[in-house]
C-alpha cells in the first residue's frame, strides 16, 4: 500500500506513529506531510528507515491509496489544521487511517465525503463491540511472554519490541509482537488499542491478545503503554501487565529523563527502584522480573550513548543496549529468552 503520513509541525520528534511506519511498515510512504519541514526528505531528519520527502499539504503528493494521520496529540484529538488535508486526500478517493480518540468515522463532513468517494474512514482506536472482563488465563499459554514496560511514555517501548522481535527471529524463534496501541494495530494490521477500552475491560482485550498469538507463535513480545509512575496513563499499563500476565519484562528509558514529560513536577524514581515497582505490582497476579534494559539515546553524542548504557546497565543489573543505535546482542537477547 502506498501512503502520506500527515505529521505537521511535530515531525520527527512528536510523531510516533509516523516514524513507526516509517521505521517498521511494509506501507510504501510517498511523503510525509509538514509545513514545518516543507522541502526537506525524511532522511535529513531520521536515518534508518524509509526515505520520503516532506511535504507542505496533500496538493503535493502523489499518487497514494490512504493518508495516514501520524501524529496523536496528548489526549487523542482531531485538529482542526488538519481538515484540509483529509477532506482532499478524500477527495483523491483516498482512504484515511487514524489513531485519535476522536473518531473520523463520527465527523459528519468526512462520513459523507467517504461515502460519496466509496473510501474507507478507518479508526484504529475504536475498539471490539464483544469485550469482557478478563479470565485470568494468559499464563496459561505454551508461547513465552515479554513484556515492555517503561519510565514513561515515549521511552521506545514499541520500537524495544520490533528489535526483540527481529533480533529473535534472527535466531530462528517464531516471535511476534503483540500490539496495544495504535501504530502496533497499524504495522501489524491487527489488535486492540487498549487505552480506549473501557477499563473493566482492559485486562481482558490484553488476554484476548495474548491467547490469539499464541496459537501461532513461540514467543510473544507485548507492546506496553503508558508507565506505572505516570500522572494519566497508569491505568492502561497496569491492565496490560495484568491482563498479559508476562514471563518477563524489559525496562525502556529515556538517558538524561529525570521527570515524566509534560508533568515536570513528577520525578521519575531511580531505574532500579522503577524496576523493583514493576516487578512488584505484577507478583500478585503472575510473578515477572525485569531482565533487560532498553535505554534511548537518541540525544547524545556517541561517546556519551555508550557511557549511558552502561551506566543504566549497572543500575539495573542487567544486559542493556540501545537497540536501534548498537542493537540487540547474544547476552541481552540471551536474558530475555
Amino acid at each position: 500500500m502506498d501512503i502520506a503520513l500527515l505529521a505537521h509541525e511535530r515531525f520527527p520528534e512528536r510523531a510516533k506513529t509516523a516514524l513507526g511506519v516509517l521505521r517498521y511498515g511494509d506501507q510504501r510512504v510517498r511523503a510525509v506531510l509538514d509545513r514545518a519541514n516543507e522541502g526537506d526528505r525524511v532522511r535529513d531528519h531520521v536515518t534508518g528507515v524509509q526515505d520520503a520527502p516532506i511535504v507542505a499539504s496533500m496538493a503535493d503528493v502523489p499518487e497514494v491509496d490512504a493518508l495516514v494521520i501520524g501524529i496523536a496529540p496528548i489526549g487523542g484529538g482531531f485538529e482542526e489544521s488538519w481538515r484540509a488535508d483529509v477532506r482532499a486526500a478524500i477527495e483523491r478517493d483516498c482512504d484515511v487511517i487514524a489513531g485519535l480518540h476522536t473518531f473520523l468515522a463520527d465527523d459528519e463532513e468526512f462520513a459523507a465525503l467517504a461515502a460519496e468517494h466509496e473510501c474507507e474512514l478507518r479508526d484504529l482506536r475504536r475498539p471490539p463491540d464483544d469485550l469482557t472482563v478478563a479470565d485470568g488465563t494468559a499464563g496459561s499459554v505454551d508461547a513465552d511472554v515479554v513484556l515492555t514496560v517503561g519510565t514513561d511514555c515515549s521511552s521506545g517501548k514499541m520500537t524495544a519490541s520490533y528489535e526483540l522481535r527481529d533480533a529473535a527471529r534472527e535466531r530462528g524463534i517464531d516471535a511476534a509482537v503483540v500490539p496495544t496501541g495504535q501504530t502496533g494495530v497499524l504495522i501489524e494490521g491487527w489488535g486492540i488499542v487498549v487505552d480506549r477500552v473501557v477499563a473493566d475491560f482492559a485486562a481482558g482485550a490484553v488476554e484476548r491478545l495474548v491467547e490469539t498469538a499464541a496459537a501461532d507463535h513461540d514467543l510473544l513480545i507485548v507492546e506496553g503503554q503508558g508507565a506505572l509512575g505516570h500522572p494519566a496513563y497508569s491505568g492502561v499499563t497496569t491492565s496490560i501487565l495484568h491482563g498479559a500476565q508476562p514471563d518477563a519484562l524489559v525496562l525502556c528509558h529515556v538517558a538524561g529523563r529525570n521527570a515524566v514529560h509534560g508533568y515536570e513536577e513528577t520525578v521519575i524514581p531511580p531505574v532500579d527502584a522503577y524496576a523493583d515497582l514493576y516487578e512488584c505490582v505484577a507478583a500478585p497476579i503472575r510473578a515477572s522480573e525485569v531482565v533487560a534494559g532498553m535505554c534511548n539515546t537518541q540525544s547524545l553524542d556517541d561517546e556519551a550513548a555508550e557511557r549511558a548504557v552502561a551506566e543504566y546497565a549497572a543500575d539495573l543489573g542487567v544486559p542493556a543496549t540501545d537497540p536501534v543505535r548498537f542493537g540487540i546482542d547474544d547476552a541481552l537477547l540471551d536474558a530475555v529468552l
